[in-house]
């Protein structure tokens, strides 16, 4: 079965950073997209960043741009996201995804099938 795990979420001040890891399992993800996504408390789940698993192509939401950077470890079947310049409006749960080749999208919670239980990321000014 196909799991996804991911963690280094924590505490920080406002500017500085954080990496999350996501450790996927039960399946080779040759195709996939790997997403990463955020839901701050009364918000709907939004998107944040993106890379298709064979290609390295990354994508990103606009209010991150320049401050986060998706990367995967195809040999340790791991994604990252590495956010730096953090703000307190980047605070919500982080959770990883993982999308078949069969959906050609990025950015939509149906673009994914698996889903990990996600890593709170906190923000303080």
């Amino acid at each position: 079965q196909v799991q996804l795990v991911e963690s280094g979420g924590g505490l920080v001040q406002a500017g500085g950073s954080l990496r999350l890891s996501c450790a996927a399992s039960g399946r080779t993800f040759t195709g996939y997209t790997m997403g990463w996504f955020r839901q701050a408390p009364g918000k709907e789940r939004e998107f944040v960043a993106a890379i298709r698993w064979s290609g390295g192509n990354t994508y990103y939401a606009d209010s991150v741009k320049g401050r986060f950077t998706v990367s995967r470890d195809n040999a340790k079947n791991t994604v990252y996201l590495q956010m730096n310049s953090l703000k307190p409006e980047d605070t919500a749960i982080y959770y990883c995804a993982a999308g078949p080749p069969y959906y050609s999208g990025y950015s939509l919670l149906d673009d994914y099938d698996y889903w990990g239980q996600g890593t709170q990321v906190t923000v303080s000014s």
